[in-house]
């Protein structure tokens, strides 16, 4: 009866600690979890720090993973996607932040994902020769975050290099407007250099611009459409040297004009002279 008695005692004891016990390893097994992922978290951080990239992400993306309910892992993968961006890994970068946008889509970091996507695009732009699509997905993200984040200091910075983006597809027809009229295209230049001013005239490339039509107006022959122009050019930039070419241009043609009209008079005399003999 005494032994029974003892079995009985551990038996009840263990059966009331059970829950105890188990709640004291989950916790501990919790614990362990949010140990790692901030470990993995530091150590990306450090290796992002000593220049070493792939090795960093690996990190950060392992951070994610351990623990994808904390509040380390949005931050973990928007680290990522700066570790990319911060050594020219443009595209690699692009997917991280597409992810990270679908994952966390009511994250409170969402104006700096938008901003360094906008930032992977312009840094991808090589020149106004190249391939329009960085400028255009630029752009895009940039507007994003300067309508739906207006007051952040990344809305700010988007508002310039907005401003940048224009100066850049200014360039770029100009650009062709210079080519069309290198090869005497004067239509196809006229399209492209009034694009600018409908488009871009508060860009650097707008004097240039107006400069371009009255010479080329002149050149076939619409007067009236180079004097428009000029006049345009002379009330806003007249000091400019684009206005002066442009002054030029009349004042050279006009003495050219007075030359060929002094040589008509004379060979009309000179004619009437002959018809005397």
């Amino acid at each position: 009866m005494k032994n029974l008695f003892i079995i009985l005692i551990i038996a009840l004891i263990s059966v009331s600690c059970s829950p105890k016990k188990n709640e004291i390893v989950t916790k501990v097994e919790g614990d362990n979890i949010e140990e790692q992922m901030i470990a993995a978290y530091e150590a990306g951080v450090k290796a992002l720090e000593n220049g070493d990239i792939i090795y960093a992400t690996k990190k950060f993306n392992e951070s994610e993973l351990l623990y994808p309910q904390s509040k380390w892992a949005p931050k973990a993968s928007l680290m990522s996607a700066y570790a990319y961006w911060s050594q020219s890994y443009y595209q690699n970068s692009v997917d991280e932040l597409n992810r990270f946008l679908n994952t966390y889509p009511k994250n409170p970091n969402l104006d700096y994902a938008y901003y360094l996507l906008g930032m992977n695009y312009f840094d991808s732009i090589i020149d106004e020769k190249k391939d329009l699509k960085p400028l255009r997905e630029s752009k895009k993200y940039f507007e994003i975050l300067v309508k739906k984040y207006p007051d952040t200091d990344y809305a700010l910075d988007a508002k310039y290099k907005l401003d940048l983006i224009q100066d850049i597809y200014a360039a770029k027809e100009l650009y062709i407007a210079r080519h069309y009229i290198k090869k005497q295209k004067w239509i196809a230049a006229l399209n492209r250099l009034k694009t600018i001013v409908d488009e871009y005239q508060t860009t650097i490339f707008i004097e240039e611009a107006l400069h371009r039509l009255v010479e080329v107006n002149y050149i076939i022959g619409l007067e009236d459409e180079a004097k428009k122009y000029a006049k345009i050019l002379g009330y806003n930039y007249q000091s400019s040297e684009w206005y002066k070419k442009s002054y030029n241009i009349f004042q050279i043609n006009d003495k050219n004009l007075l030359r060929e009209t002094k040589f008509d008079q004379k060979k009309k005399l000179l004619d009437k002279v002959k018809s005397f003999f």
